[in-house]
């Protein structure tokens, strides 16, 4: 049996590039995005009475990681990338199906020179994720405050991002196009993005992550993220 799967649209996030995305929806509050529909989808009945809804489901597909295939074992970052667990235990992108599921914060509905779009707060995709589906979150049915999270129960301890008297000031200048690029910055950087095996090897490593159109270059120095230098590609 086989299944066809039509995108319903794309979505344009501030993540250019897998590195640095934040590994679960809602840890970057602070991260914009819009799904702009694809014809056939592109009418504003689609999207009816979803400002009643302060969530949403969005159904996505992998396109980046898809073609690489999957296993059915994978190493989740929780465990530091030296323990094995199925694809199923886990919410890794390489998968049979490429099919990713997040939860995400309504923003606004906008229709304007014929093109409908969704806006969205809190995601974890990257820029041109194609969207498969799009579904009301349900608090009632959707949290479950006693379910058993395994590996992922709790949420990622936090590092302290601080940044350096040029990066502030290259920070100050972007302000006015980009009011929420410095908690944007903070929020993902908190989460440690580095592969879990640098922390022993790479100790001193100065990494590079790309947010919007800039290259942001930072490195742990006593056990903080410091942002070095926020530069345009």
């Amino acid at each position: 049996m086989t299944i066809d799967t039509q995108p319903i649209g794309k979505i344009s996030t501030p993540y250019k590039e897998k590195f640095a995305i934040p590994r679960q929806p809602g840890l970057a509050k602070s991260a914009e995005g819009n799904i702009t529909f694809f014809e056939g989808f592109n009418d504003p009945n689609y999207l009816r009475g979803i400002e009643q809804f302060s969530h949403l489901w969005l159904l996505f597909h992998f396109h980046q990681t898809a073609d690489k295939g999957h296993s059915p074992l994978v190493r989740p970052p929780r465990l530091g990338g030296n323990q094995k667990l199925g694809v199923f235990a886990t919410r890794s992108t390489f998968r049979p199906n490429g099919i990713g599921m997040s939860v995400v914060e309504f923003g606004a509905v906008s229709y304007q020179n014929n093109q409908l779009i969704l806006t969205v707060k809190g995601m974890d995709l990257l820029d041109g994720t194609p969207i498969v589906d799009i579904k009301p979150y349900v608090p009632y049915a959707d949290s479950i405050p006693q379910a058993s999270g395994g590996i992922a129960q709790h949420s990622p301890e936090l590092m302290t991002v601080t940044f350096t008297e040029q990066a502030n000031s290259q920070l100050k200048q972007l302000e006015p196009r980009y009011p929420a690029l410095g908690s944007l910055i903070r929020e993902v950087l908190s989460q440690d993005p580095r592969p879990a095996y640098h922390k022993v090897t790479h100790p001193d490593k100065t990494y590079a992550m790309t947010l919007y159109d800039f290259n942001i270059q930072w490195q742990v120095i006593n056990q903080q993220n410091v942002v070095l230098a926020i530069q345009i590609i």
